[in-house]
């Protein structure tokens, strides 16, 4: 077929054959023999000459746009941040429900008081007075010692209660109707208000509703980071990008503890504290993207592809127009698609529902529910035992949060070359095998050190470990019901930290035991899943089936 620029030539050579009449050069023998076109004029192609490239958006990336650019680390970096945010709102309880230093005020009749004493149990009231005031924390403003101790374990309980919530339900909105970076955005509205409005808690209760709340917001802060910061990379360095995000969250644990020691007032502190959710969502959120995988799934390809050749332009590559992206469930959608002329596909949704009806998926959940249980119970049972320490709390927490960051960089740098199935079985045997050791260590003389070296290497493996399994949960299961499934996972997660407290105050050498068979029993159950080195991120249940099988 004759394509537009040329019929428009032609017309004008006749055109001009037909004026000049028959006496004209073009009338003659030798002219009609000649070429309508001189050989030097050529016939431009359009772009709809061309042949259109569909292509996934992971091979788009690999082949045009490119997999970890400068618009790849913007928007990782940026996004990221969002993970600080949730060591501030999380974290904040170490210091904020912390039991301050007291000393006796000699004022006291009756039983006295003994500075030696181990605590304020059995004084009188006004033999004794916190060294701070009554406003340092929750716990001395309003008496929660002795008998009313347990309230200090119960808003934390329900403060992980709440996240385990809100893991949930944030991780199947953003799978659906409000996207990745629109749920982003409402957590951190929530937790912005929620954090301010604890600081003016009239009392015990009203404080813990508040809690709970501020755990419902920051169960969906993490996972929804995640995954908006980690999907616009390609899949050679998806793994170590997404390792890299709990830098951000052992960095701002080191932060708060700054925060802490300068705003020594737990209502001080919850305010300070809360003012960086405002800060990230006036400063930040407008220069962060959503994610084109969720665009594709929800139908709405002419956003996704104009955020491809954002990516490819920030990245100094070149996108050409005849290249489109395609899901990956089947042909069908793009093949009515050409038919139709649209460039608009119907929405792909899914739900949990639908992860535990597919034989694929379901075994894939239970496990990766499973081993996120047992690998919260070793993290933050080993992290609360290591608080107990009877150190400098400021200092301490900073230490901890620094030795964490070993472990991330260790298992980023293991990741694409041994895999994610391989090293999750080794972190969890890892730190499993040296909290069983640790069980079985005396806890006075020269075996107190060796039992609490034991601790220090049990929780570096299991951070690496607890770090991996976001990325590798994130790659077991297709875009559109990715947050959902990880949303379950974080949700059990949760439910292993409410339950880590309980196992600390067993005491003796319970503890290190029952982490060390969390942490061999989850390596076992790692066995089962599959290995997703090098595999692209499938965008439907139906895009998966077949390009497992």
């Amino acid at each position: 077929m004759y394509n537009s620029s040329f019929k428009t030539t032609l017309i004008s050579v006749v055109t001009q054959h037909n004026m000049l009449g028959p006496s004209s050069p073009l009338s003659s023998s030798t002219a009609l023999r000649s070429p309508l076109l001189p050989p030097d004029i050529k016939i431009p192609v359009t772009g709809d000459d061309k042949e259109q490239e569909k292509l996934y958006i992971d091979h788009m990336l690999q082949k045009y746009c490119g997999e970890f650019g400068a618009y790849q680390l913007r928007h990782f970096v940026l996004t990221s941040l969002a993970w600080a945010l949730e060591a501030f709102h999380t974290m904040i309880m170490i210091f904020a429900d912390r039991e301050p230093d007291w000393r006796c005020s000699g004022t006291g009749t009756g039983t006295g008081c003994s500075p030696a004493a181990a605590s304020v149990c059995g004084f009188d009231e006004g033999a004794w007075q916190w060294c701070g005031g009554t406003a340092s924390s929750t716990v001395s403003e309003w008496g929660l010692i002795c008998g009313e101790k347990y309230k200090v374990g119960l808003v934390q309980a329900l403060f992980f209660g709440g996240c385990m919530i809100g893991a949930g339900i944030f991780g199947h909105l953003s799978d659906s109707k409000l996207g990745r970076k629109g749920s982003l955005t409402i957590v951190c509205i929530l937790n912005a208000i929620f954090g301010c409005l604890t600081a003016f808690s009239p009392n015990y209760w009203i404080y813990v509703l508040l809690r709970f709340l501020t755990g419902f917001s920051t169960g969906g802060v993490g996972l929804c980071a995640f995954v908006l910061a980690t999907e616009p990379i390609g899949p050679s360095k998806r793994g170590i990008a997404g390792m890299s995000t709990f830098y951000f969250f052992s960095g701002g644990i080191a932060i708060l503890s700054g925060i802490a020691y300068i705003f020594q007032t737990w209502r001080s502190l919850y305010i300070a504290a809360s003012i960086p959710s405002i800060l990230f969502l006036c400063i930040i959120i407008p220069f962060v993207s959503e994610s084109p995988r969720w665009y594709m799934v929800r139908g709405r390809s002419n956003d996704a592809m104009k955020i491809m050749r954002d990516i490819a332009k920030c990245n100094g590559k070149y996108l050409p127009d005849n290249v489109s992206l395609s899901m990956d469930d089947d042909k069908e959608n793009n093949d009515n698609s050409e038919k139709e002329g649209l460039d608009e596909q119907e929405a792909v949704t899914g739900s949990i529902l639908d992860v535990l009806k597919s034989p694929l998926t379901r075994l894939r959940l239970f496990l990766t529910v499973a081993i996120s249980f047992s690998s919260s119970i070793v993290y933050y049972g080993l992290s609360l035992n290591v608080v107990n320490l009877d150190t400098n709390l400021y200092l301490t927490v900073l230490v901890n949060a620094v030795a964490e960051m070993p472990a991330f960089l260790l298992t980023a740098i293991l990741l694409d070359k041994y895999g994610r199935k391989p090293l999750a079985i080794g972190t969890q045997w890892f730190s499993g095998l040296f909290c069983l050791a640790g069980s079985l260590m005396a806890r006075n003389g020269p075996w107190k050190v060796v039992r609490m070296a034991c601790g220090v290497l049990g929780i570096f493996g299991m951070a690496g470990t607890y770090n991996l399994l976001f990325i590798y949960t994130m790659e077991l299961f297709p875009t559109v019901v990715r947050n959902a499934a990880l949303g379950c996972a974080t949700q059990a997660a949760q439910m292993g930290a409410i339950l880590a407290p309980f196992v600390v105050v067993l005491g003796g050498g319970i503890p290190f035991a029952v982490f060390g068979v969390c942490g061999v029993v989850g390596g076992i159950l790692t066995f089962y899943l599959p290995e997703t080195l090098h595999k692209p991120l499938y965008d439907t249940m139906a895009g998966m089936a077949e390009g497992e099988n």
